[in-house]
């Protein structure tokens, strides 16, 4: 007759072990899936949400391409979304006036084109100052005084889209040299459509 081989507790602890391991990552990798799947569904939230509101704003294609890096901050929340987007507007804001105020320091300016570049200076500091305005009535807002706030935060942004556009309005009449007028065009306009951009989704808030 065969001896009955009788495993050792030692072998058995082993065992029980191994198959806690296997059930541990089992149970882990069902974590990560879920978490995975959860993830996903999140983003395709947001990103549904972000281009729905950017459908309603003058420029759509700029409002997606210029929010989308920020979806995870925005997520379904439209005050996070009139900030971020005002928050945008003034960083290209204040590259615009870095920009203007480089130009300036170019020598061979005519006295036309130096007269209009520091009238530049000046009118994107304002749209700057109105932004930061904005941006700071958003983080304030009370629920007595809503609707007031946000009429005040319209006026505001409605102002500093003005004062972007009177940049160049020095440009129309007279003889600018395309080196000065393309740069400065160029950046105004992304700035102002940016602008409008916030304006638009501000707007949705009442």
């Amino acid at each position: 007759m065969a001896a009955k081989i009788i495993p050792s507790s030692t072998s058995l602890s082993v065992s029980a072990l191994i198959l806690t391991f296997l059930l541990c990552i089992s149970s882990n990798v069902q974590k990560s899936s879920a978490a995975i799947t959860a993830t996903k569904n999140s983003t395709k939230t947001y990103t549904n949400f972000l281009k729905t509101a950017c459908n309603s704003t003058t420029y759509p294609q700029l409002c997606f391409k210029s929010l989308s890096s920020y979806i995870s901050t925005i997520k379904t929340s439209e005050l996070k979304l009139c900030s971020t987007s005002l928050t945008v507007a003034l960083k290209a804001s204040r590259n615009t006036s870095k920009l203007v105020k480089s130009l300036s320091k170019n020598r061979g300016l005519s006295k036309i084109e130096a007269a209009i570049i520091r009238d530049c200076i000046e009118e994107i500091g304002s749209s700057i100052d109105e932004i930061k305005q904005s941006l700071k009535i958003l983080g304030n807002l009370t629920d007595p005084d809503r609707e007031y706030q946000i009429d005040n935060m319209k006026t505001w942004v409605s102002s500093a889209i003005t004062d972007q556009n009177t940049c160049t309005d020095g440009f129309d009449g007279n003889k600018i040299s395309y080196a000065v007028k393309r740069p400065i065009r160029k950046s105004i306009v992304n700035v102002a459509r940016l602008t409008s951009n916030a304006l638009a989704l501000i707007n949705k808030l009442s």
